[in-house]
């Protein structure tokens, strides 16, 4: 994963595709799911989880991602991530090339059996059979493997949720064998001292290099409030989605994730390189609106950039602010 972050400060992973989609009823055309892809790509991004291996009956909105992994996979230099729900999902997931595949564990068990239709025991037994699968595979043909610390700030289902059973369970996955763990305020529950707290009592337990990443929601408005906390103490990837699409259909009021547009203006107007082009990035909107219109938000596109506004990407310095320097804590 150090290759993609070459030249760059901070990774956005862009999940709309994938958390996205699954969240609404309208069903995305491939092609334009294909010229989504192309046109992020075009823009910048490097890395999209461009879809999910689950049964097409459970979400139709994410029947073609094989195909999608596939086409994804021909632009240069893309990181393709997809999730996986179990060992066939990763199965397929492999079949199709996908350079990531990230498996989602409820730390919230309630949330996992509704999610998943798994206890924990259950995933965990998943998670042992894609280790096994991927070490099965080419050195070459294994895909980076997360395990994803889903409802890590609290559940809709069950309340709050102990960062000491967070912690535990990270620890436990990456006994099994993830390659790291990931964050995810899968509710919107979080805040930024909670996000901070949780970042640090993770590494102490089992070092900075196995949680690089956090998924946000934006559910009560502090998506960029609990971005900008976890950049301050260090974190350098984080997903978001074009136009706060997405959500959890098993986390009632859980809305979506926070903006891409808005986090890469953020992160630019603090002088920090994401590698992105933000007017470029900005266009991509269209051909998601004509795709599933109403659905988008965000408050950049609305707004637009402020007036004598130079982007990093382009030889500016953000909002004039100098460079910014990620914490090192």
């Amino acid at each position: 994963m150090t290759d993609i972050m070459q030249g760059i400060d901070v990774l956005v992973s862009e999940v709309g595709p994938r958390d996205g989609l699954q969240s609404i009823k309208s069903i995305m055309p491939t092609q334009a799911k294909k010229d989504w892809i192309k046109a992020l790509h075009e823009a910048g991004i490097r890395e999209v989880e461009v879809g999910s291996f689950v049964p097409p009956k459970l979400l139709p909105q994410l029947a073609d991602t094989a195909e999608i992994v596939q086409y994804a996979r021909t632009l240069p230099g893309l990181q393709v991530a997809a999730l996986v729900p179990n060992l066939r999902g990763a199965e397929n997931a492999i079949a199709s090339g996908a350079h990531k595949i990230t498996i989602p564990l409820s730390v919230s068990e309630t949330h996992s059996l509704k999610n998943l239709r798994k206890t924990h025991a259950q995933v965990y037994d998943e998670v042992k059979g894609i280790v096994a699968l991927i070490k099965s595979q080419p050195a070459d043909k294994r895909p980076h493997f997360e395990g994803s610390l889903s409802t890590a700030f609290g559940c809709t289902l069950e309340g709050a949720v102990p960062e000491s059973t967070v912690v535990k369970i990270g620890e436990h996955l990456l006994a099994l064998g993830c390659d790291e763990v990931g964050l995810a305020d899968t509710t919107g529950y979080a805040n930024p001292a909670q996000v901070r707290s949780m970042i640090k009592a993770i590494w102490a337990a089992v070092g900075k290099d196995k949680l690089t990443g956090i998924h946000i929601h934006n559910t009560r408005g502090l998506g960029l409030a609990n971005a900008l906390a976890a950049l301050d103490i260090g974190i350098t990837t984080f997903d978001s989605s074009l136009g706060g699409l997405g959500g959890c259909p098993f986390a009632p009021g859980a809305s979506g994730n926070i903006v891409t547009e808005d986090l890469v203006f953020m992160l630019d107007s603090m002088g920090l390189k994401t590698g992105i082009d933000l007017e470029k990035l900005l266009k991509v909107r269209d051909i998601v609106k004509a795709a599933v219109p109403d659905e988008m938000y965000g408050f950049t596109p609305e707004a637009g950039v402020p007036k004598g506004y130079v982007q990093t990407s382009k030889g500016g310095n953000g909002w004039g602010l100098g460079e910014t320097t990620l914490a090192a804590e």
